[in-house]
C-alpha cells in the first residue's frame, strides 16, 4: 500500500492562540481543533497532514525551504507575516508543490493594511473567510490536483 502524500499546514503568528484570540473575528475553535479537523480530513483525503504554528518568521521560512525540497504541498496561513514578509514571500516562491494561502477571516472586509498580500502573487491560490473551513477547502483543493 502506498504512502499518504505529505502535506504541511502551516500556521504564522498568534494562530496558536484559535478560540482565545478574538473570537468574533476567528471563531470558537481553538488550535487543538484546527489541527484535529485538518488531520482527519487529510486521512480521509489519502494525505499525511502535519499541522505547525510558529511565531517566529525564520522558523517559517525554513519550513518552506523543507516543503520546496521535499516537494510537499503547503496550506498556509501567513498570519501577519502576509502583509510585510518578503522572505517568506522568497521562500513560497520556490514552491515545487501546490501552496494554498489561507485566511480565516477576510482580509479585505478589515483594516485596509491586510488588503495586501505579498504571498498571493507565488501563490496557487488563496481562500478567505470561510473559518476554519478555509483550511479544509484548501485541503479538498490540493486533493483535486
Amino acid at each position: 500500500m502506498p504512502q499518504p502524500q505529505k502535506v504541511l499546514v502551516l500556521n504564522g503568528p498568534n494562530l496558536g492562540r484559535l478560540g482565545s484570540r478574538e473570537p468574533d473575528v476567528y471563531g470558537a475553535t481553538s488550535y487543538a481543533g484546527l489541527v484535529e479537523r485538518c488531520t482527519k480530513l487529510g486521512a480521509e483525503l489519502g494525505f499525511e497532514v502535519e499541522v505547525r504554528e510558529t511565531n517566529d518568521e525564520g522558523e517559517m521560512i525554513r519550513w518552506l525551504h523543507e516543503a520546496a525540497d521535499g516537494r510537499l504541498p503547503v496550506v498556509i496561513n501567513p498570519g501577519a507575516f502576509t502583509h510585510y514578509s518578503y522572505g517568506m514571500r522568497d521562500a513560497a516562491s520556490q514552491r515545487t508543490a501546490p501552496l494554498i494561502e489561507v485566511h480565516i477571516s477576510n482580509p479585505h472586509a478589515r483594516e485596509e493594511f491586510r488588503h495586501t498580500s505579498v504571498i498571493s502573487a507565488v501563490a496557487s491560490g488563496t481562500i478567505a473567510g470561510f473559518g476554519i473551513g478555509s483550511y479544509e477547502l484548501a485541503l479538498r483543493a490540493l486533493a483535486e490536483q
